[in-house]
């Protein structure tokens, strides 16, 4: 059941931040796709909320620009958006694939970016590409603003360094090299509007066939988004045959399971992991 609740339209940033500030019960929404439902199911998260800012109408938190380095996404893009931009399209195809894999269509029209790795669930399908990306994130607040990495925002599951008078803005994405390729994979329990139980993300820069740059990232295998560094040092340099493949592949199972220990879904999930993680790297080194 949905309780009563305050509710504004804040016009701009520094307006919602005002709002934020005023009422230690205040929470932003921007598509609602995880508020409303947590009110539905009375989420023990969402208890102490009493009044509602609403900034999907900010027309600075919707805005795609590139420039010479970078790429800037506001926060409140929605998955929709970002699927049929031409700049997103050009440049960060993981992120499209992952964009067309959230949800259903309605569900895209509605959820943003922001919103997806906020909430900081195991599942939210946009954190592996971003973090492959090396995304930034910009944080205002009544003291100014501030950038961090993504992977430096996202603490455990439903847990970010987001403070309650502070707004994500903007998620700011380095440009690519031109030559560096990569793949997203999702496994759901079904074809389509369906939560992920494992994802990947993997980008690889390769000159004649030996790996000059690569950059790997979990999904909904790990309690929350994270990238492989030291798996990603141990393939540097080294040649992208399918046996070295099937090695890096093991380790990565390996890897994992010592983020997560062994738990009652082990024996199906690591061998899938794997094998997802292979097939991905063979359709981008041999391509």
């Amino acid at each position: 059941m949905i309780p009563q609740l305050n509710f504004v339209s804040a016009k701009s940033i520094q307006s919602a931040i005002k709002l934020l500030t005023s009422d230690k019960n205040a929470r932003l929404i921007a598509g609602g796709t995880d508020v409303i439902p947590g009110f539905q199911i009375e989420s023990k998260r969402f208890n102490d909320i009493k009044f509602l800012i609403d900034i999907n109408s900010i027309k600075e938190l919707k805005k795609i620009k590139r420039f010479n380095d970078r790429i800037e996404i506001g926060a409140c893009t929605s998955f929709s958006e970002l699927l049929f931009n031409e700049i997103i399209q050009s440049e960060l195809p993981l992120l499209v694939k992952a964009a067309s894999t959230v949800g259903s269509t309605q569900i895209r029209n509605r959820a943003t970016l922001g919103g997806n790795f906020i909430n900081n669930a195991p599942c939210a399908d946009s954190v592996p590409p971003l973090l492959v990306y090396n995304a930034q994130v910009e944080i205002c607040s009544s003291r100014g603003k501030k950038q961090i990495p993504l992977e430096k925002f996202l603490i455990e599951p439903y847990k970010t360094k987001l403070k309650k008078n502070e707004i994500v803005t903007k998620i700011i994405i380095p440009l690519q090299k031109k030559n560096i390729k990569g793949d997203f994979y999702k496994l759901g329990r079904r074809r389509a509007v369906a939560i992920s139980r494992i994802s990947l993300a993997v980008l690889v820069e390769l000159e004649n066939s030996i790996i000059k740059d690569i950059r790997i990232a979990s999904g909904a295998v790990t309690p929350i988004g994270v990238r492989f560094y030291e798996l990603e040092k141990l393939a540097l340099g080294k040649k992208a045959d399918s046996e070295f493949l099937k090695k890096l592949s093991a380790e990565l199972g390996r890897t994992i399971l010592k983020v997560t220990g062994l738990r009652w879904s082990t024996p199906y999930k690591l061998p899938v992991v794997q094998q997802m993680f292979y097939k991905l790297l063979e359709s981008v080194c041999h391509e």
